[in-house]
């Protein structure tokens, strides 16, 4: 049947090496990953198990481009993460077979309206005007994973106008990556298209209009995104 209307186009990401882009399907991110950050929200780590919230594909934009600071908040936050894509359908995985389902890496972006989470999180009410923000999963090129190699001690970093924010290994995430893919798919049926943001080290803090972003993880693309004045 023909539509009513057109909906703006999701991004597919640019993967190095390949012709072809990666579609974005669904983005699942995993909330205080690392002690240190954790601690700094006043929190200790949940060890039980990873929790999650959502961010919509809608919200997503590349590297390398501008947005308006948002509406709605006076405390806008940068959080750098390591995303891994996935790039084959599993449900209910073993630690092994969540690994071997990972497609490629890349670096991200998890803006946040820290004012508003905050306010959310101490009324237990959703997170979703916090998180869930235009234009608030920013996305770097994908790398294979056969190209980037395991995780380890990759260095994760941050900076604002050049000053350094966020610096951190991917050693220190508390859920790896093949915990967080066996974990999440025990709820949703995995598959090609779906991104995780696996979290974001110390350091994370406020950012205005006139900024620019830019961070990187060893051996991925690197990310920038450059703040405008509110719309």
């Amino acid at each position: 049947m023909s539509l009513l209307f057109d909906l703006p186009e999701i991004p597919a990401l640019p993967v190095k090496g390949e012709d072809a882009g990666y579609p974005i399907g669904r983005i699942f991110c995993v909330g205080r990953n690392y002690a240190a950050h954790a601690a700094e929200m006043g929190f200790e780590v949940d060890r039980e198990a990873p929790f999650y919230f959502t961010k919509s594909p809608a919200n997503a934009m590349l590297t390398g481009g501008s947005t308006p600071y948002p509406p709605g908040t006076e405390n806008f936050h940068h959080e750098m993460e390591l995303v891994m894509a996935i790039g084959s359908p599993v449900f209910r995985c073993s630690k092994d077979e969540g690994l071997a389902a990972v497609y490629a890496y890349g670096c991200g972006l998890d803006m946040t309206r820290r004012d508003l989470q905050i306010a959310s999180r101490n009324k237990q009410r959703p997170w979703d005007l916090g998180k869930d923000v235009e234009d608030s999963a920013v996305l770097a090129p994908l790398t294979r994973a056969a190209d980037f190699g395991p995780i380890a001690d990759q260095r994760i970093w941050l900076e604002v106008n050049g000053e350094i924010r966020q610096d951190a290994t991917l050693a220190e995430l508390i859920w790896k990556v093949d915990e967080i893919v066996a974990d999440l798919s025990k709820f949703y049926h995995l598959r090609p298209g779906d991104l995780i943001m696996t979290g974001t080290p110390a350091g994370v803090g406020p950012v205005v209009a006139g900024d620019t972003i830019t961070g990187g993880i060893d051996g991925l693309e690197p990310i920038s995104l450059t703040l405008t004045d509110p719309e």
